[in-house]
């Protein structure tokens, strides 16, 4: 990082100082050198070049985390269809669990993912997978089962960390900072007079960045906003494994609310 900020440093120093003495010896005085415009050029590529790579990590950060939220999913639909091969009780606890679990990861944890941060909610829930798994040790089903709730386990991980940013905040002002003096250079190359059409294009442009850094902020925390990945897949498999246990009992007791907490 020193090394960088010396180098440029110099370099900047030496360029000015190329400019005051060594260019009136090497260039006709009449010579008006690079316009404004020219210069202004690399900025622009620059810009966009930075934009597009940054917009590619934050997407491909929104289709990661969609595949982990979806793969949870998967691996939950998997541990209650294990859940099947259990004797009662413990099969009609495991799947009540599985409902449950599910409800605390839509109403506790997709919000607080969001804001960037974790949540506990679905821990009870988990410890309680266990508890029923001590009853089933010399059951056939259980491996299967400890099999299939380590891997929600993983899964379980695996979306909590994707809900991080996958560009650095320093990388994000500084490329906030690099539009802005765009955008400043863009005016100063616009004409003083007769601009009307040219202020009407630099809104437009503006405008334009702008909203593509709004998308990459948004597309970069992929559980929350406007451009987010919803709890569908986990949702789907709550009703449908309430609907299971449904269909086999008559009265349904869920050891849960609406919310998923324990009642």
């Amino acid at each position: 990082m020193i090394v960088i900020i010396v180098v440029l440093v110099a370099a900047l120093l030496a360029s000015v100082a190329a400019n005051r003495y060594l260019r009136p010896r090497l260039v006709d005085a009449q010579d008006q050198g690079m316009k404004v415009q020219e210069l202004i050029g690399p900025m622009q590529t620059l810009t966009i070049l930075l934009l597009a790579f940054v917009l590619v990590t934050a997407s491909a950060s929104y289709g990661m985390a969609d595949s982990a939220a979806r793969r949870e999913a998967h691996e939950l639909a998997h541990l209650a269809a294990m859940a099947t091969y259990a004797p009662d009780p413990q099969r009609t606890e495991l799947l009540k669990d599985t409902v449950c679990y599910a409800r605390t990861v839509r109403t506790a944890e997709w919000p607080a993912m969001a804001e960037v941060r974790t949540s506990d909610a679905s821990d009870q829930w988990s410890r309680d997978f266990r508890r029923v798994f001590q009853a089933l040790r010399t059951e056939q089903a259980f491996g299967m089962l400890v099999a299939a709730d380590d891997q929600r386990s993983l899964a379980r991980e695996e979306r909590m960390a994707q809900a991080s940013p996958s560009v650095p905040a320093p990388m994000f002002w500084f490329l906030l900072a690099v539009l802005t003096v765009t955008v400043i250079a863009l005016g100063i190359a616009v004409p003083h007079r007769s601009n009307r059409g040219h202020i009407a294009a630099l809104v437009v442009i503006t405008v334009l960045l702008g909203g593509a850094l709004v998308i990459i902020r948004d597309v970069d925390r992929p559980f929350g906003w406007l451009i987010n990945v919803p709890p569908t897949s986990v949702r789907a498999v709550e009703n449908q494994v309430l609907r299971d246990l449904q269909a086999g009992h008559a009265q349904v007791s869920l050891p849960c609310g609406a919310d998923g907490n324990k009642v």
